[in-house]
């Protein structure tokens, strides 16, 4: 009986003409797209202005590649600078080798630049993106399907995923998708922030440290399965050690934000509306329901001239009716009299 299996692509570039066209370099490309239209979103529904989470971006999406890159780089130093290596690798990042970890913390950094440029505060702005970083991941690990990478142990699963390329001494057979399982993971975790964000209105930078700590949680037993070369310590593989102190970091700043920041921010950026879901910052509708003190006098002003000229109506109606009254008196008297004089003349 054949196996099931997930097959891989027979190559992960095609050309058109000269130009190359990678399938992981159009992974990135479309995460990327993906992860500044939701952030957009938002960020506009958190009271923000339309584009500037693109301008941002400008900023954190070239410092997100410098630091994956470099994070890989150093992480596996021996693939590019060992001995019968050529170093010029290092810079060909469209043949894959992103670090997340490097490409999320130089990623911050870059968006922190964009963010003091603009007077927005960057845990704001982190919380806005994080799910769609999630989902940029999710898409961004496909490129690993097209390089024949990442891959996990050898399984007889359905779902196994053949590789067919020798390159750099793979050895062609069924192993765990673990890129799959990854993607499929980052998905479940955009949707946990989403979630999570609307039911307690996570706010201060707490929507992103959940994403964090959500992702570091899959990723830890995702890369406990992957056996690609790695640097170990005390029988882990570096990058589990590294999602482990990460994970812990996220939890502790979820913590402590939660007691000395609690709510969200009622503003988020300069000039823009404030946001309808701020907790005890946002003061706005408060501002709102109580009138000044000019428009209160202006008020009662208008309140009492508007009494006065009714109090001169009614007292001038009321003249018009004594007025009426005795005109009325006078006709009786008057009506009386002439009756007299005409009954004495008969008589």
């Amino acid at each position: 009986m054949e196996l099931a299996y997930i097959p891989s692509p027979s190559r992960g570039v095609i050309h058109l003409g000269p130009i190359p066209l990678r399938g992981y370099a159009f992974c990135i490309i479309i995460g990327v797209f993906v992860a500044v239209w939701l952030g957009n979103k938002r960020w506009i529904a958190r009271g923000g202005r339309a584009g500037t989470v693109a301008d941002i971006a400008v900023w954190a999406v070239p410092f997100g590649l410098i630091g994956g890159r470099l994070y890989h780089v150093i992480t596996d130093y021996q693939l590019y600078f060992s001995e019968g290596r050529d170093w010029v690798d290092a810079f060909k990042i469209w043949e894959g080798g992103l670090g997340i970890w490097g490409a999320i913390a130089f990623g911050a950094l870059g968006a922190w630049i964009g963010c003091r440029r603009r007077g927005i505060p960057l845990p704001a702005y982190a919380d806005a993106v994080a799910p769609g970083i999630a989902f940029a991941q999710a898409i961004g690990r496909w490129g690993n399907w097209f390089n024949q990478e990442l891959y996990g142990r050898e399984t007889d699963l359905p779902w196994a995923l053949h590789i067919t390329s020798t390159a750099d001494g793979r050895l062609p057979g069924y192993y765990h998708p673990t890129f799959l399982y990854e993607s499929l993971w980052c998905v479940g975790v955009a949707v946990l922030v989403i979630w999570a964000d609307r039911r307690f209105k996570l706010g201060h930078g707490r929507a992103f440290a959940l994403y964090v700590a959500a992702y570091c949680a899959g990723r830890f037993w995702i890369e406990y399965m992957r056996v690609d070369d790695a640097h170990h310590m005390l029988g882990l593989r570096l990058n589990n050690w590294t999602a482990l102190f990460v994970f812990l970091l996220a939890v502790v700043y979820i913590v402590v934000s939660a007691k000395k920041r609690p709510g969200r921010e009622g503003v988020v950026e300069p000039g823009a509306q404030p946001s309808d879901g701020g907790g005890t910052e946002n003061r706005a509708g408060e501002a709102g329901d109580e009138p000044d003190a000019e428009t209160a006098g202006t008020a009662g002003t208008a309140e009492n001239a508007d009494r006065a000229e009714t109090a001169g109506k009614d007292e001038k109606a009321g003249d018009r009716d004594v007025e009426d009254q005795g005109v009325r008196d006078r006709n009786v008297r008057d009506q009386d009299a002439e009756g007299e004089a005409e009954s004495a003349k008969k008589g």
